[in-house]
């Protein structure tokens, strides 16, 4: 991919070689290039974005390294319209989950970057949660999704990237088993839940569940309040994001797992954690279905986009094993900000991360904030 000079011809151009066999594999692709090329793109486009490297000196005639582009904080997307895309050109906007009163994130996107979006989601979703389609295409997958459909959440990025996966990759029988409340929270149908369920289990395909951290715990609870498991299709597996927010009973990792496991019938090595944000075009995944949890549990992103685990002292990287805030670039995120320093903490493990917690005065963060704001109940 060689520099370019406009933002469009620089999304065309990452769009082809993410959607190249070469994305899954890593395939030729210099970062640091493609980042200071994107740098001064942006610098050139986003007006709040340029003065927030202004005031910090860092302009793309000084910048030299990926590492040193000014990471916008997510706080400015609250704040400032952090976008290249004029207003009529706008035909997406997702917005953070957040508490009652707080202004949430913004991050527009028109057609192109969408569609760009939409590709980064494709590329790294398929070798981590369905690798045996990097094989073969052609196979569709059942997906039930404990979240609202879009028509009910269309500003919700991880609805939306659910969404690009049931239509590139579902069958007929993928649902959706969540609604909205009357005070905008998730809820989740446990009628649609349990009838999907008893379907599924009954059939020999395998099925993969996801939803948020707060959807599994409430939806688990249910069950094992009504005495009621399911021994899901072998080769089933389970999709879980977000965080507990403090709006509900929290479990570790591994007890979350384990109810996964009790309930729904999915070992643990099927079970597999998202990391992502409306600010973001990007995930990072912390295993492969199949075989997650081997070796540890590190969340790392595609290679179009990596972290890294700052000092919140110095700004600079920590060693391996310590810890710090997470920065992000993302080179999908074209018409944005490509440098995200997010609220998260992490420790570093060698080119990823283990995540932590939040910053003692950062806000809920995510998709799992609507959720815990919910009561389960039945249609």
């Amino acid at each position: 991919m060689k520099d370019v000079i406009t933002i469009e011809q620089y999304a065309a151009s990452l769009m082809e070689w993410l959607e190249s066999e070469g994305a899954q594999g890593g395939g030729n692709l210099d970062f640091n290039s493609l980042a200071l090329n994107l740098f001064k793109l942006q610098f050139e486009n986003n007006a709040a974005y340029a003065a927030l490297c202004r005031r910090r000196g860092k302009t793309p005639g000084v910048v030299s390294r990926w590492e040193e582009i000014p990471a916008a904080p997510t706080t400015a997307f609250k704040q400032m319209e952090m976008t290249s895309i004029p207003a009529g050109e706008r035909v997406k906007t997702f917005y953070s989950s957040t508490t009652t009163g707080l202004t949430p994130s913004r991050h527009h996107h028109n057609k192109l970057s969408l569609a760009l979006y939409e590709a980064s989601v494709k590329a790294w979703f398929v070798p981590h949660l369905v690798p045996e389609m990097a094989r073969d295409r052609a196979e569709r997958r059942t997906f039930l999704f404990l979240t609202p459909p879009p028509c009910d959440a269309p500003g919700s990025s991880l609805v939306h990237m659910l969404e690009t996966i049931r239509a590139n990759f579902g069958d007929g029988e993928s649902c959706y088993v969540g609604k909205i409340g009357d005070d905008r929270s998730w809820l989740v149908d446990m009628e649609a839940a349990e009838a999907a369920l008893e379907k599924f289990a009954r059939r020999t395909g395998p099925v993969l569940v996801a939803g948020t951290a707060f959807n599994f715990v409430h939806l688990l609870d249910k069950l094992a309040a009504a005495g009621k498991t399911y021994a899901l299709p072998s080769g089933s597996r389970a999709m879980e994001t977000g965080g507990y927010k403090g709006k509900s009973r929290e479990l570790t990792k591994s007890g979350l797992h384990a109810a996964i496991r009790r309930q729904l019938g999915i070992p643990g090595s099927h079970i597999v954690c998202e990391y992502g944000m409306c600010e973001l075009s990007s995930q990072a995944y912390d295993g492969i279905a199949g075989s997650a949890g081997d070796g540890g549990r590190v969340f790392r992103f595609p290679p179009w986009a990596r972290a890294r685990v700052v000092s919140p002292e110095t700004g600079c990287e920590v060693a391996d094993g310590e810890g710090g805030m997470i920065q992000i670039f993302d080179l999908a995120n074209a018409w944005s900000v490509l440098a995200i320093q997010t609220g998260d903490l992490g420790v570093r493990r060698g080119d990823g991360f283990e995540l932590t917690g939040r910053a003692a005065r950062a806000e809920p963060r995510g998709c799992s904030l609507m959720a815990g704001e919910m009561e389960m109940h039945t249609a």
